[in-house]
């Protein structure tokens, strides 16, 4: 009974209630001589309670009641009843079932029931009066069952619809989320790229500036370390950037990503800038997976850059102590001028910071502070997978 055009469909409905009432009201009392009855009263009642059912979008309840009375009055008036007589008020249970929960709706099925059940009874022609009671009661719940399915059938459509757009924004949502985290991703990819390869660049070059009378052999390998250094630094640059690009933009090939395999060329950097470096590994190596290799590999970068930048001519060392299901990494440094872990340095939003971000996204711990011997200790312990 839905329709995209709910006047027309009520309109039909209706006219069909009115046709169906007043036809039961023409055949009088069947059975019996129809002069007996007098046609009109059924035609006049039949209206009423057609009328009435242009306002159940309003007022459904009262409705019910109005075309309930009408219905009950015509059959007490001697029309047999039957469905047809009663048309108007199936129509309007069947309306209001829609609107209202099932409970409701049963209630006021069963209040015309009650109304329609004397003079049922008592207009009864076939002397069954278990039928004669038992037939308006069921053809008034059948509209009843029938809206409440139509209610449920909506409701559970209506449901698929709105996870259907709940699952939609999620989706969007989590696009955001994932773009965002890669923006972050990239940015501190490129601030470990751009800092280290800097400060170390410039650690070179004071160092080579320094010793390029005294010790001019010396000077001279320092600036062809950093022109190493900055060659490097190039290669990072375009690999990191090379990620913003589009698929098809694939020009020149990019430099895999970094990882523990490269700490020797780290160190030997490092150490040519003027650091004191040593690295000991306990424990079984152990391959790790690309991802977890590079956060190894960028946090050791930090560390050292860190030392270069914070505590000039440093003693530093560098342990990799490997277990069963961890990796964990410290970095120690004494004995230079300054600390590698200055308050600025965390200040800035960077530096140990970084570190930190990148160990807890790995599912790891960092813990980075001063120690007992006037140094500075980093350390981060990073999940090893099977």
């Amino acid at each position: 009974m839905t329709s995209h055009r709910p006047e027309r469909a009520d309109a039909l409905t209706i006219a069909g209630a009115l046709a169906l009432s007043v036809y039961a009201s023409l055949q009088g009392t069947w059975g019996t001589t129809p002069e007996r009855i007098a046609w009109w009263p059924g035609l006049v009642l039949s209206v009423v309670a057609c009328t009435a059912l242009w306002w159940h979008r309003s007022n459904p309840r009262a409705v019910v009641v109005v075309t309930g009375v009408c219905a009950s009055a015509a059959s007490g008036y001697g029309y047999l009843t039957t469905p047809l007589l009663f048309a108007p008020a199936m129509v309007a249970l069947y309306w209001l079932a829609l609107e209202v929960d099932r409970k409701a709706a049963n209630l006021y099925a069963l209040g015309v029931a009650v109304l329609l059940l004397p003079s049922a009874v008592l207009t009864d022609t076939y002397g069954n009066v278990v039928l004669a009671a038992l037939n308006p009661a069921f053809f008034l719940f059948l509209p009843v069952a029938w809206g409440s399915a139509v209610q449920v059938r909506r409701a559970y459509v209506e449901s698929l619809h709105t996870r259907a757009e709940l699952a939609e924004r999620t989706r969007e949502e989590e696009a955001r989320r994932r773009v965002g985290e890669e923006r972050v991703r990239i940015a501190r990819e490129l601030h470990d790229v751009v800092a280290h390869h800097l400060a170390l660049a410039n650690a070179q070059a004071g160092t080579a500036a320094h010793l390029v009378r005294s010790r001019p052999e010396q000077a001279e390998q320092l600036i062809t370390e950093l022109a190493g250094t900055t060659a490097s630094a190039l290669r990072e640059l375009k690999a990191t950037v090379g990620l913003l690009r589009r698929p098809e933009e694939t020009d020149a090939p990019m430099e895999p990503a970094p990882g523990l395999s490269r700490l020797p060329e780290l160190v030997a950097a490092h150490t040519a800038a003027g650091l004191a470096v040593s690295v000991l590994v306990e424990g079984e190596e152990r391959p790790l997976a690309p991802g977890m290799d590079l956060t190894a590999y960028r946090i050791l970068q930090e560390a050292l850059t860190n030392v270069s930048k914070h505590a000039v001519g440093a003693v530093v060392r560098v342990t990799l102590a490997y277990a069963t299901d961890a990796l964990t990494i410290t970095v120690c440094d004494y004995g230079g001028k300054g600390s590698a872990g200055v308050p600025g340095d965390e200040a800035s939003g960077y530096g140990l910071i970084g570190m930190r971000e990148r160990a807890q996204s790995a599912g790891g711990h960092f813990t980075a502070g001063p120690d007992t011997d006037g140094g500075f200790t980093v350390t981060a312990e990073l999940p090893i997978h099977s």
